[in-house]
């Protein structure tokens, strides 16, 4: 009888074996490589101390390449574009309803996430990188002009086996440049970016 219920616990214990295997397979996590794709968020630009240039919002969209080092510290890199959207613009005193410039922005990112052991992981992230302006003559803007820019924030990423949902907080600084156009860049300029996105774990 014994030798009966020490067989019956060594059958279910070599059966549980796979079963845990398989288990870990595809337990939610992030992988070595990550792709997250952003369909939709927002950036908004304070206006300028000096009042230089009005506060104004876009729409976000783009994407990012993420190479997790260890489970707790990744490099991304990342693009993303600011598309203008009409809305009233004060400048100089003066009120008028425009299409806000288009921008393009990238980055070289530290994220920094914590170990949670769940499909829930919070995450800090700074980087530097750059942001292209581009021409809108209606805002006396007529060429392309590119600043230097730095970011910190954080967020929060689920996962579902290999994809998940990622949601985004950044504080952007704009290093001022002389030759800037009186609309945006004469004086340092700040930004609050939030956005949404989807994940993909694709190593």
């Amino acid at each position: 009888m014994m030798r009966f219920k020490g067989l019956l616990v060594l059958t279910a214990s070599l059966l549980s074996v796979p079963a845990l295997a398989r288990a870990q397979d595809i337990a939610p996590g992030a992988g070595t490589t990550q792709v997250t794709i952003i369909p939709g968020g927002a950036t908004f630009f304070t206006q300028g101390k000096n009042q230089s240039g009005p506060s104004f919002g876009n729409y976000t969209l783009g994407g990012s390449l993420t190479y997790n080092v260890t489970q707790w510290f990744g490099v991304e890199g990342e693009v993303g574009g600011a598309l203008g959207i009409t809305q009233d613009l004060t400048q100089g005193g003066f009120t008028n309803n425009l299409k806000s410039p288009n921008t393009l922005n990238y980055t070289g990112n530290a994220v920094f996430s914590l170990p949670t052991h769940s499909a829930f992981v919070p995450y800090a992230t700074a980087g530097i990188g750059g942001m292209t302006l581009f021409d809108k003559r209606a805002l006396g803007i007529d060429g392309t002009t590119s600043f230097l820019t730095g970011n910190v924030g954080g967020g929060l990423k689920w996962y579902a086996g290999r994809w998940g949902l990622r949601a985004d907080y950044r504080f952007i600084g704009i290093k001022s440049k002389d030759d800037a156009p009186s609309f945006f860049g004469q004086e340092n300029r700040y930004g609050h970016r939030v956005y949404g996105g989807v994940m993909l774990n694709v190593k």
